[in-house]
């Protein structure tokens, strides 16, 4: 599939997949390596990066890529799957919708000799070939650990989890409590956010402050959760008093961080995942090996997994992480800020 140019390319596929139709690629000649990119949605914001990132260094090592995306539903993702194994790719590479309906078809491509990459999100019990995600026990602990920094420590907190059947919000979930466990903050209220509809936080949230009345944190699991929580505290004239805590490095919440409203998010180098998985499907098509430091167990096996280093961003790092890496330009994080001056 030729690169058409970021937003234009990501836009397209967005409108073909979304009529629940396979993604045609077009053909290249001499292409002998097939790769199927499954996503979830395209519902966060990184998605859009990571898809541009992968195809362009999949079609720079010579490989074919089949995009699909299944708008937050299993029942399509399994459909495409099953159109990915027909058309006989030589590695899927899937972000999970759930990480226990798609074992039986992950389990059907390879026993077809088809590799299986679990992007991001681990499927359980399926023995993947390769796992490559970032530390999401250590997201946990950044998100926790900000909010012990800045809420009292007999403080009052609740959460907004990410999907239920996403195995990263279970981990990082987990990760949070080990650190909350070890101080007096409570966790007075726990939702989650089905398919990660953002519009579940601001829910949440207006009918905790109007039942309960102010609280003192909010753990989001991502960026879009945490924009729905402050836009609920706003409501309420608590923006800005409240430490809300989320993922992801969306360019709405460096603004927010900027502004005040949002306490930190965590940067994660998206691009150099989807490089990395993209030239990692190139290697197992190949088969030739993959080397890994760490494995991580899916329920029943010990997968090999790949692990990035997430990274805390708040007021006072942002410049250097943000800014300076290049990830948002200087001008669009500040942009508020410019038109208060």
């Amino acid at each position: 599939m030729k690169r058409i140019g970021g937003i234009l390319l990501a836009t397209c596929m967005c409108l073909l997949i979304g009529c629940g139709q396979p993604l045609e690629t077009i053909k290249q000649e001499n292409v002998e390596i097939k790769i199927g990119l499954s996503f979830d949605s395209f519902v966060v914001e990184r998605w859009y990066r990571e898809q541009d990132a992968f195809i362009s260094k999949a079609e720079e090592l010579g490989a074919e890529v089949y995009v699909q995306n299944a708008n937050g539903e299993v029942g399509r993702q399994e459909e495409q799957i099953e159109y990915l194994i027909a058309e006989k790719v030589d590695v899927i590479v899937l972000v999970a919708t759930d990480a226990d309906a798609l074992t039986p078809l992950v389990k059907k491509a390879k026993n077809q000799g088809i590799k299986v990459i679990a992007y991001d999100r681990l499927v359980k019990n399926a023995d993947v070939d390769l796992y490559i995600s970032f530390d999401n026990e250590k997201i946990g602990e950044l998100l926790a650990e900000t909010v012990t920094e800045q809420v009292p420590d007999n403080g009052n907190i609740i959460m907004i989890c990410g999907s239920p059947t996403d195995n990263n919000v279970t981990i990082i979930e987990d990760a949070i409590f080990k650190v909350l466990n070890k101080t007096n903050i409570k966790v007075l209220h726990k939702a989650y956010a089905e398919n990660w509809l953002r519009e579940v936080a601001f829910d949440e949230v207006s009918h905790w402050v109007e039942q309960h009345g102010a609280i003192d944190g909010i753990i989001c699991g991502n960026d879009d959760l945490a924009g729905e929580a402050v836009k609920a505290l706003a409501e309420y004239r608590l923006a800005g008093e409240v430490c809300v805590v989320g993922q992801d490095a969306d360019l709405a919440a460096c603004q927010r961080i900027v502004e005040g409203t949002q306490a930190m998010t965590i940067f994660k180098d998206v691009t150099k995942l989807a490089k990395e998985a993209a030239e990692l499907a190139v290697t197992l098509a190949k088969n030739e090996p993959v080397q890994t430091k760490q494995t991580i167990n899916d329920g029943s096996y010990d997968i090999p997994y790949r692990a990035l280093t997430p990274i805390k961003v708040t007021k006072e790092n942002m410049d250097e992480v943000i800014i300076d890496g290049g990830f948002h330009l200087k001008e669009d994080v500040y942009l508020n800020m410019m038109d208060k001056e």
